[in-house]
């Protein structure tokens, strides 16, 4: 494995990794090895997005399986709101209980 150096970096970013480290319960080494890992992941996965599908987006997080998770757009509440009325255009299935009225009747038997 290669050993990589850097130098001269200022006090406070030093610092802010010391801490950072601590946060994340992870010596200086692992917080280092730990953004290098998430720098290579986002952009090997959106380099590889882009030439494939000519789709732009960008890393959100990690998955389980340490997969990213990359957004390639969003929707505003109104959006997602329209589609399930166009989807369900008569409301929730009859017969069954809304999900607020399961919260409530939990609620109110305790």
């Amino acid at each position: 494995m290669a050993n990589i150096s850097i130098k001269d970096v200022p006090d406070a970013w030093a610092e802010a990794l010391r801490r950072r480290a601590a946060r994340n319960h992870r010596s200086l080494q692992g917080e280092l090895m730990a953004i290098i890992e998430t720098a290579l992941v986002a952009t090997a996965s959106v380099d590889a997005e882009s030439s494939t599908s000519g789709a732009q987006g960008f890393v959100v997080g990690l998955g389980a399986a340490g997969q990213p998770s990359v957004r390639r757009g969003w929707k505003t509440v109104e959006q997602v709101a329209a589609e399930l009325k166009a989807k369900y255009p008569n409301g929730p299935v009859l017969g069954q209980p809304l999900g607020v009225d399961i919260i409530r009747e939990d609620r109110d038997s305790r």
